[in-house]
């Protein structure tokens, strides 16, 4: 940073540069090759095209991140996903081995185990046909028919499979009560039914079953085989005091004839310690013929009462709630999960409520050789992964979109392979996330499909029930899913591209899945060692930031080439690095907070800042230390090169506004500007170069013709484009170190006012070279133009403290280097701005003097007619031909001239006619009166005229400086020639009152007014200081006093002291009387006049100076002096001077009034005395 010592210097410099814009017109230097070593040489003159192109390059480097920003918000708002995403290329380690012949035979062969074997009524969705299912089953296996026939026949001739039902007894509702208290203690007992024949089904039309109704077959039976076996029995618990149980008890029954058995449930009232459900518990103990005769027995007694009252002996027996009876092959392939309505036992029963079952059929032994080998799931699991390969294979559009869903032959083989192999809900969605998230990696998928499946395994997780190798499985698919996606992570700009919508989109899923993943229980069970998956995800996005970086060192190779060469692909790649910056705040970062809740931008932004920086900081290394060298110099292409490197560092640095606060403070780019000092102080040279030849030619092709409604030219729209443009490369600069920005802001200021004086200069010399080749009104039109265009520059100049911050440098350089700093710097920088305008305003003055010289003939020539017209002709007739002219010149300058420039010109005018019609006065002093009342009357013309009834000169300015003395000159030539003289001692009187130390001494006098008697008496006591007018340093002074004016006392007497020899400091001590009448001393002008001369002996008496007092200061009635007591008076002092009567006005009026011989009197005393002043 820019120590304190090298700001004041560098301060005092700049001031001293700044005395004069005029002083310090100088070519600027330039170059013609990037950085080369050579002698320096005087900037050519350049060609027009080159300033053009290079403000155009400048509008582009300027407006790069404003089209960014456009790229971004164009690639934000992208339409419908009609082009297809780049492929998701992933390592090889992620791709599953081939599954072997043999073992495709063995999977054939469970497929068409479980075509065959299928039970339970098929959904709408599911195909009936064998044959459709085994046409679909070769070509998903690429079966031939004789191998099909081999298979089918090794299965036909296979054990048939075993199959169970599992009943979920879950509970019920609204059931009647039959307890006094208004509820039922309900029980359920179920068991299995075993196939009927033709005429038992006619029966079960007619009534419903009863366990109770079975007793008689029971007692009749004298096999094992013809009693109901005890597994087909089963009991819930008994739920207290209640119309909705709710039991959630589970049994599993073997099934002898899944086509023909029957699920039956009896729900009862529990009223007895030992009942039907003792009973069942029991019975299920016991083991031979005589125990489970004995309690179905118990059974049928505790149900004999029909259900619906008792006698008095069996008051302790269960009533009857209702049953349900459920053929086995009603049952759909995926099971029950519903509610049923209990029903009647007879017509007589009575019942209500319903029951909730969820029952399953399954096979509980098959005959594959798979099944003997392998696990349920695993089997499950690769025909599955089979049936997708061949159905995604099948997909022909988008197949990157697939959801996962198979043909119908391939889910009904699927839905009755997971029934029969008894899957729960959660092995299934186990299993399909195994198969369809390994299916991705080599084939990618909806990640929808994905994102659902997570969501299945979620909804279904069960912790105990995944246990050992399902748990393994898990846990690996989760990994290899999660690894899966991290490497598409670090490659997501190659494989989600944001010019893809419909890879975005895919993107979007995948880390919705990956951040729903890292939330799931399953997730947090099987792979509790991965709980920071957001670290693995930072570390893949860092990576895969760092890869992608290095990617584009080696696409634009910015080491290779010449120094400018290097530097322009390190802006190709700082502009890649933006572009991806934006599209990472833009879209991406939403992506991954929404989903993974990690900072995407933060991540990847403060990687590629860093790298960006290390790789500038070297290459502007090697540009400082080629730059230090004493001959090399900046080129034009070069400081283009590294303006736009600098732009491009400072759009990078910008989006750290979207950091968190805490990472924004340490940042590799935060002082980055320090590195292009030296260049930018080389680089503006080069603007200043282009802008003065910009200028030059825009005057030159200038044709003073107003632009549109302005009143100003092309030239003038041009200079103020050109430091706009500049101005604007100044603020996207955006130094952001304040004090250092000092010298640039200097330097910035020094450029434009000399460019604006430059451009003054030129457009004066313009104009004064066309004046030749133009009439009046025509070149008065330009002029005006020319004037508007500097006035133009100069209003658009005045904002220069606000547009480069001044305030801000000031600020910034007194917390640097204190008071003193802030004031250097206001000294500084408004001292340049107070030059230019000094200067601009100079040339104003030169361009309206170019004007009024064109006007000053026809002035004159009407002045002159106004001074020679004879008293016989009016004043307007004698006015009225300038005032023509000046009315036929306002109206062109009015319609010309802004506003500040036409009361410039009119000020002008205004001065211009002053002296002329002072000069008409002077040169005509003497005449008669009517000679000054006509110019009077001119004046007074003319001020009314230029004040435009307030639109045009404030009165105020108008009546100052020459207008005061020209109306001083008209008033007194105006007047007699004695009022002449009075005016003449009224002045000296006035200036008497203002002496207070003079060096021609002072005089002590006494006056006093005896009023009776009308006599003034006058004591001159002494003198002191008197001036030496002798060789011998001394004076020999005596005193002259008299009345003047003599005009008003034609009676009195000059009187005179004695005189004092060889003194400064003579003592009178002398009285003299006179005689003043009321009517004299009551005048103004009327006073007594002291004369100091030099008494001489050879020669004439010398002037040592005179004084004045007026009468009226010892005369009038009421002073001191005018009363008896007048004689005890103190003393008066009165200083002596020495002023020439000759510079006075009224002394050249009176001179030339040669036929007054009052006049020609007073004026040849006077001229005595001058002549012996200038004779001293």
């Amino acid at each position: 940073m820019t120590t304190l010592l090298d700001l004041k210097s560098s301060v005092l410099r700049q001031v001293q540069r700044s005395q004069s814009l005029r002083s310090r017109r100088e070519a600027p230097p330039t170059a013609s090759s990037p950085l080369t070593h050579c002698p320096p040489e005087p900037l050519p003159r350049r060609i027009s095209g080159e300033s053009a192109e290079f403000f155009e390059r400048m509008n582009a480097i300027l407006q790069k991140q404003e089209n960014m920003m456009r790229a971004a918000q164009a690639e934000c708002q992208r339409g419908p996903c009609t082009m297809p995403p780049p492929q998701e290329h992933v390592d090889q380690a992620f791709i599953s081995e081939r599954v072997s012949r043999t073992e495709l035979d063995l999977l054939y062969e469970e497929a068409v185990y479980t075509v065959v074997n299928r039970v339970g009524v098929p959904a709408p969705e599911h195909v009936k046909s064998d044959d459709e299912l085994f046409a679909h089953l070769l070509k998903v296996f690429d079966m031939g028919d004789e191998e099909h026939e081999i298979i089918l026949q090794k299965v036909q001739e296979s054990k048939r499979a075993s199959f169970s039902l599992r009943v979920s007894v879950m509970k019920a509702k609204n059931l009647m009560a039959k307890d006094a208290n208004g509820y039922s203690d309900p029980y359920c007992m179920l068991g299995i039914l075993v196939g009927q024949s033709p005429r038992e089904t006619e029966e079960k039309k007619e009534r419903k079953f009863s366990f109770r109704k079975r007793r008689e077959k029971l007692e009749k039976r004298s096999s094992t085989k013809e009693v109901l076996p005890a597994r087909c029995i089963q009991v819930t618990e008994v739920k207290p005091e209640t119309l909705n149980p709710a039991w959630d008890e589970h049994f599993v029954f073997e099934i002898d004839d899944v086509h023909n058995d029957l699920l039956h449930l009896d729900i009862w009232d529990h009223d007895d310690d030992v009942s039907v459900a003792e009973a069942c518990k029991k019975l299920n103990e016991v083991s031979g013929l005589r125990g489970m005769g004995r309690y179905f027995k118990q059974i049928a007694k505790s149900v004999r009462s029909n259900g619906s009252s008792s006698s008095g002996s069996e008051e302790n027996v269960d009533d009857f709630l209702g049953c349900i009876n459920i053929p086995l092959n009603e049952i759909p392939v995926a099971g029950y999960d519903t509610w049923f309505k209990l029903e009647p036992r007879s017509s007589a029963s009575k019942v209500q409520g319903e029951c909730h079952l969820i029952l399953k059929v399954f096979t509980s032994q098959r005959d594959t050789t798979l099944s003997k080998r392998d696990t349920n799931v695993s089997i499950h699991k690769k025909l599955l992964s089979e049936i997708v390969e061949y159905e995604h294979a099948q997909v022909k559009r988008e197949p990157y979109n697939w959801n996962g869903q198979v043909s119908p032959p391939a889910w009904t083989v699927l839905t009755h392979h997971a029934v029969q192999t008894d899957l729960s809900p959660l092995q299934q969605a186990i299993v399909r996330w195994q198969c369809y998230s390994n299916h991705h990696r080599n084939q990618r998928l909806c990640y929808s499909l994905l994102l659902r499946l997570l969501r299945t395994i979620d909804a279904e997780w069960d912790p105990p029930t995944v246990r050992g190798d399902l748990e393994r499985q898990l846990s690996d698919s989760f990994r290899l899913y999660t690894e899966h996606c991290l490497c598409l992570m670090k490659n997501m700009r190659q494989v989600f591209p944001c010019t893809s919508a419909a890879a975005i989109t895919r993107y979007e899923l995948m880390l919705r899945g990956i951040g729903y993943m890292q939330n799931m229980r399953a997730f947090k069970t099987v792979c509790p060692l991965r709980n920071e998956l957001h670290l693995d995800i930072t570390t893949a996005v860092k990576k895969g930031t760092s890869e992608w970086y290095e990617s584009l060192i080696a696409q634009y190779k910015p080491e290779e080439g010449s120094l400018e060469e290097q530097l322009k692909k390190m802006v190709q790649v700082i502009d890649a690095v933006c572009a991806d910056v934006q599209r990472g705040q833009n879209i991406y970062n939403k992506l991954f907070y929404s989903a993974v809740k990690v900072d995407y931008f933060s991540i990847s932004y403060r990687q590629l800042e860093k790298q960006v920086a290390d790789d500038v900081n070297v290459a502007m290394e090697r540009v400082c230390g080629t730059l230090e060298q004493e001959s090399s110099r900046l080129t034009q292409t070069m400081g283009e090169t590294i303006f736009e490197l600098f732009m491009s560092l400072k759009i990078l640095k910008g989006f750290r506004e979207f950091l968190p606060l805490k990472d924004a403070k340490m940042l590799a780019l935060t002082g980055f500007h320090n590195w292009f000092k030296s260049s930018i102080h080389k680089f503006l040279q080069i603007v200043h170069d282009r802008s003065c030849d910009r200028i030059r030619k825009a005057v030159e092709t200038d044709q003073l013709q107003p632009v549109q409604q302005a009143k100003h030219s092309c030239s003038a729209v041009e200079v103020t484009a050109c430091f706009s443009q500049v101005r604007e490369i100044w603020l996207q600069l955006s130094w952001p170190d304040s004090a250092g920005a000092f010298i640039f802001v200097t330097r910035l200021t020094d450029n434009f006012c000399s460019e604006a004086v430059c451009y003054s200069e030129m457009m004066t010399r313009k104009i004064e070279r066309n004046q030749l080749a133009r009439d009046h009104k025509n070149f008065t039109v330009q002029l005006c133009i020319g004037l508007n265009n500097v006035e133009h520059v100069r209003a658009f100049l005045a904002h220069l403290p606000r547009d480069l911050d001044w305030p801000g440098v000031e600020r910034a350089m007194e917390e640097s280097c204190g008071a003193e700093g802030k004031e250097q710097v206001y000294k500084a920088l408004n001292g340049q701005l107070f030059n230019m305008d000094l200067d601009l305003q100079r040339e104003a003055k030169r361009l309206i003097t170019v004007l009024t010289d064109k006007m000053l003939p026809e002035l004159r020539r009407y002045i002159q007619h106004i001074s020679l017209s004879p008293d016989s002709i009016n004043n307007d007739d004698a006015v009225s031909p300038l005032m023509k002219y000046l009315q036929d010149t306002m109206v062109i300058l009015t319609a010309n001239l802004v506003k500040e420039n036409h009361t410039r010109v009119l000020q002008s005018m205004w001065e211009l006619l002053l002296r002329m019609i002072l000069d008409a006065v002077t040169e005509n002093r003497g005449v008669q009166v009517e000679f000054y009342n006509r110019f009077q009357y001119t004046v007074e013309t003319l001020l009314q005229f230029f004040h435009v009834k307030g639109d045009g000169l404030a009165l105020e300015d108008m009546k100052s400086g020459d207008y005061k003395i020209l109306d001083e000159e008209l008033r007194l030539n105006k007047c007699s020639s004695f009022d002449l003289i009075e005016q003449y001692y009224l002045e000296k009187i006035s200036l008497q009152k203002t002496l207070k130390h003079t060096p021609y001494g002072r005089i002590s006098v006494k006056c006093y007014y005896d009023p009776p008697e009308q006599r003034l008496t006058v004591e001159i006591l002494h003198a002191a200081d008197i001036i030496a007018l002798d060789a011998n340093g001394l004076s020999d002074p005596f005193v002259i006093v008299e009345l003047c004016p003599h005009h008003l006392f034609p009676a009195a007497k000059s009187q005179r002291t004695q005189v004092k020899l060889k003194t400064l400091h003579p003592v009178f001590d002398e009285l003299f009387y006179f005689h003043v009448s009321p009517e004299q001393y009551r005048h103004r002008y009327a006073c007594l006049t002291f004369i100091v001369m030099d008494y001489d002996w050879l020669s004439t008496n010398d002037f040592a100076g005179e004084a004045v007092a007026p009468l009226s200061d010892f005369c009038w009635p009421g002073r001191p002096n005018a009363s008896a007591a007048g004689k005890n008076v103190q003393p008066v002092i009165l200083h002596l001077s020495r002023s020439k009567p000759s510079e006075k006005p009224i002394m050249r009026m009176l001179d030339a009034r040669t036929g007054d011989r009052e006049a020609q009197e007073f004026v040849r005393r006077l001229k005595e005395i001058e002549k012996s002043m200038e004779e001293d």
